[in-house]
Formats: C-alpha cells, sequence, structure tokens
C-alpha cells in the first residue's frame, strides 16, 4: 500500500488494518468535494488490498465528522440541479463503497458526528463511540432530507427511530445512539482505542473469505442487493438535489449561511 497523495485524509496500515483518518480537525473534518473523493479511494483501496483484513475510520482532533462544510454548502446552493445531482452520486458511492465493502469496517468515532457523518458510522460494520459523542440528522432545519444516507440510517436504527431522527432533526448523545443501534458500544475516550483493539481481536479469529460472505448475506437478507442499490442511489440523489434548489431549500441553505432563522421558523 502505498502513500497517496491525498490532503484531506491519511491511510496507514498497523498490522492487518487500515486506519483511515479523515484530517480536517480545523472544520471538524466537515465534508467538501475534495474529502468525499479522497475517503472513496482510500476505501476502496483498503477493500482492493488482500493484506488489509479490518478497516477503522475515525477522524482528527475533537471530532468525527461535522457533516457537510461550510464552503462546500454555499457552492451547491448556487448550483443547478443538474450539478447537485452529480455531487450527491458521489457522495452516494462513498457511502456505497464503505457499505459494501468485503472487509470488516470499524467507525472509532472520536467524537461527535452529524449528518454524513452519521452515515458513514452507520455504514460501519461496528461502530464503537466516546461518552460525549453528540448526533444529529438536522437536514430538514434546512429545508432538505438526509437523502443518501438514509439508506444506511434506517438500516442502523430502524424505519420508527429514523422517521424520529429525520423529521425532529434533535441532538442526542451517545447513550441514545447506544440505545437505538447507531453505536454498538459507547465507552470512556480513554478506553476507546482499547474497546477498537478488543473488536480487532475476534474479527482477526475468522476466516476473510467467511467474513466476506457473512457481510453480503446480512446485506442480502436485509434487502440491500446491488441491483436495486445503483437506483436507489439515482433516486436519493435526484430527491436532495431537486430539494436544494427548491424555494425551501433555497431558503433553508440561506438562513444558515446568513446565520439567521428560516422564514418557516419566524412565521411559525
Amino acid at each position: 500500500m502505498s502513500p497517496a497523495p491525498w490532503q484531506t485524509v491519511t491511510l496507514e496500515r498497523q498490522g492487518a488494518t487500515a486506519w483511515i483518518r479523515m484530517q480536517r480537525p480545523e472544520v471538524h473534518n466537515a465534508f467538501d468535494a475534495r474529502l468525499v473523493a479522497e475517503l472513496t479511494e482510500a476505501v476502496a483501496e483498503c477493500g482492493a488490498d488482500p493484506a488489509v483484513r479490518a478497516l477503522v475510520l475515525t477522524g482528527a482532533g475533537a471530532t468525527f465528522s461535522a457533516g457537510a462544510d461550510l464552503n462546500w454548502m454555499r457552492e451547491m446552493a448556487a448550483a443547478s440541479e443538474d450539478e447537485n445531482r452529480a455531487d450527491s452520486l458521489r457522495l452516494a458511492r462513498l457511502m456505497r463503497t464503505l457499505d459494501t465493502l468485503p472487509k470488516p469496517t470499524l467507525a472509532r468515532v472520536n467524537g461527535s458526528a452529524y449528518g454524513g457523518g452519521v452515515g458513514l458510522v452507520a455504514c460501519c460494520d461496528i461502530a464503537i463511540g466516546v461518552e460525549g459523542a453528540k448526533f444529529s440528522l438536522s437536514e430538514v432545519k434546512l429545508g432538505l432530507v438526509p437523502a443518501v444516507i438514509s439508506p444506511y440510517v434506517i438500516a442502523a436504527v430502524g424505519a420508527r427511530q429514523a422517521r424520529r431522527l429525520f423529521l425532529g432533526a434533535e441532538v442526542f448523545d451517545a447513550a441514545e445512539a447506544l440505545r437505538i443501534g447507531l453505536l454498538h458500544h459507547c465507552v470512556p475516550a480513554s478506553e476507546l482505542d482499547a474497546a477498537i483493539d478488543r473488536s480487532l481481536h475476534w474479527l482477526g479469529k475468522g476466516g476473510p473469505v467467511a467474513q466476506a460472505q457473512a457481510k453480503r448475506l446480512a446485506l442480502r437478507q436485509s434487502g440491500h442487493d446491488q441491483e436495486s442499490a445503483a437506483a436507489t442511489d439515482e433516486a436519493n440523489a435526484a430527491l436532495i438535489a431537486a430539494l436544494r434548489v427548491s424555494p425551501e431549500g433555497q431558503e433553508g441553505l440561506g438562513a444558515f449561511l446568513d446565520k439567521r432563522a428560516p422564514s418557516w421558523v419566524r412565521g411559525s
């Protein structure tokens, strides 16, 4: 595994485990076009490397990922519907690549996760987070929906919990994330790496071919087959693109960028 000229992620090997770290701590590892592209490349590289037995995904600094970057949101607010659809499909490719990777994946949730960051957590096979982490799917506050990440969040927490979180956009803590199934384990920050090591220990006892097939089995039995994946991604990308350029989406994004309440809050 040779070093790649990435600017927003690092990929390191520790034995048979690959560690991918989002490296934008100054903006809380928020997504922009470069991070989405580089993270997709790094995950795919791990999937193609026979020497990699497991992948750990984490963030630099005190936050796992804050979701969409402010400047990226500003660009998308001014972009056409077609440009927004293409942008959303790139994010969908990242999520799909991580979700279907033929290796065990662990989310080392070192801090809070919002929006797309929650999607990354939900895409991983095992998610271990620190007690102080906060989570939110706040898209409706912007007149949007968490369309691209919705299949993975719903698979993780169930449709009933997803309806509550999608509609209410509430901030919830790590204990609640554990209760609803977004996290598998919640530990003090001082114990996070030990918890990751314990999971890697047990994962190391499984046969790599059997693990890849077991993952495919679980996905297939839950209705996540490759045949319908492309259609799902296209539909979700089209939905978020249409909402971003809609009057409500433009008002919501504009209000967020201007640091004011959107019109529907003032009028309520």
